[in-house]
């Protein structure tokens, strides 16, 4: 087994420079799953959390408790929670179809925002938080959990240096067995199987990894068209949203199969870039299978973890709003990639109704 390091010393010294550099968020929703990661940052001291927005009053009493947090810090108005607290940034964690309104909110008073993924249910959502963002001059990031893998950074700098080749075929697989299956909170589960609120289910849930991930190996290009085909496998569990997604993206020169489902035997977010040199699998965060052309056996690579600020989504917001990290238009977080991405669903979506596939218009 080889050992990888994927820190670089200029890295290094950017993540000691910035590291106590605070800015003030405020929490946008709690019934987001994935809410409860910025109330579990032990040792970090890059954020302060100034207030938390949520009309739920269980959810309000339930993490109230859980994490002995001041009362004080919850408010039922979005708005007059954003003129009290004055926050840097909003970290949103509600139904994805509810991402607009916090933009609209916090544009105007130049609050930046991080959202859970997908960006947008509707493309028309997606290009009114853009306009929003340029009109306003305010950051509007898109977190995913592969964003922070090792093993996926690896292989796009594989790609950059030209080391696979060509890009010919990219497999992306992400899922689980279910939300329910899982035993997600209820409040989340409310959201993930409502196709308003969520956008569709596995198709939305699991497709946009993949999206995003292609189109950030793709350096944000378009693809020529989108073909996908969805099923409601448990019709019993999930009555108004699938629960398993199979989306193709054409290229020129490149197909990307994304394999979305709630019915997967077990968790997994795994990605397979084959080029005309080489393959590169990131079986999981930290782990890189390779073999070239030339090579007679598979080269198995162990990476460390990505280091602050890229291995926690609230430590890159900081970076970002405090100026160490600066965005490109391609970026795995950037906005114009996660309007394409939210497009690439939108055109799944409609493929899956039809039966057809769906073209992008070229520029």
């Amino acid at each position: 087994m080889k050992k990888a390091c994927t820190l670089f010393l200029f890295s290094l010294i950017i993540t000691q420079s910035f590291s106590q550099e605070k800015i003030k968020v405020a929490v946008a929703g709690l019934t987001h799953g994935h809410v409860d990661w910025i109330f579990n940052r032990e040792g970090k001291n890059d954020i302060e959390i100034v207030g938390i927005y949520e009309t739920n009053h269980e959810l309000i009493k339930k993490y109230s408790e859980n994490y002995n947090l001041d009362k004080n810090l919850f408010y039922t108005d979005f708005e007059k929670m954003l003129d009290k607290v004055k926050p840097d940034a909003v970290s949103a964690f509600g139904a994805t179809n509810e991402h607009i309104k916090v933009v609209r909110a916090c544009a105007p008073r130049k609050i930046h925002v991080m959202v859970e993924k997908p960006l947008a249910t509707t493309v028309q959502d997606a290009k009114e938080i853009e306009k929003l963002a340029k009109q306003h001059s305010i950051h509007v990031l898109t977190n995913f959990e592969t964003s922070w893998y090792a093993s996926n950074q690896y292989i796009k700098d594989l790609v950059e240096k030209g080391e696979l080749g060509n890009i010919r075929k990219v497999m992306v697989n992400s899922g689980h067995q279910g939300p329910k299956e899982i035993s997600v909170s209820k409040e989340f589960l409310e959201i993930l199987v409502d196709p308003e609120k969520n956008g569709g289910g596995a198709l939305f849930d699991f497709g946009c990894y993949g999206a995003n991930l292609m189109t950030w190996l793709m350096k944000g290009e378009n693809p020529l068209s989108v073909t996908a085909v969805t099923n409601q496998n448990k019709p019993e569990v999930y009555k108004e949203v699938e629960d398993e997604a199979t989306i193709i993206l054409q290229y020129e020169e490149a197909q990307c199969v994304i394999q979305a489902s709630w019915d997967w035997t077990f968790s997994r977010k795994d990605m397979e870039v084959y080029g005309t040199q080489a393959y590169a699998i990131a079986s999981d965060a930290t782990t890189v299978k390779t073999r070239g052309v030339e090579t007679e056996r598979e080269q198995t690579i162990e990476l460390d973890p990505r280091q602050s600020p890229y291995n926690d989504p609230f430590s890159y917001l900081a970076a970002v709003v405090n100026k160490y990290i600066e965005i490109n238009d391609s970026g795995l977080y950037s906005l114009p990639l996660n309007v394409t991405v939210v497009e690439i669903l939108e055109k799944a979506k409609e493929s899956a109704r039809t039966g057809e596939t769906i073209y992008f218009q070229k520029d």
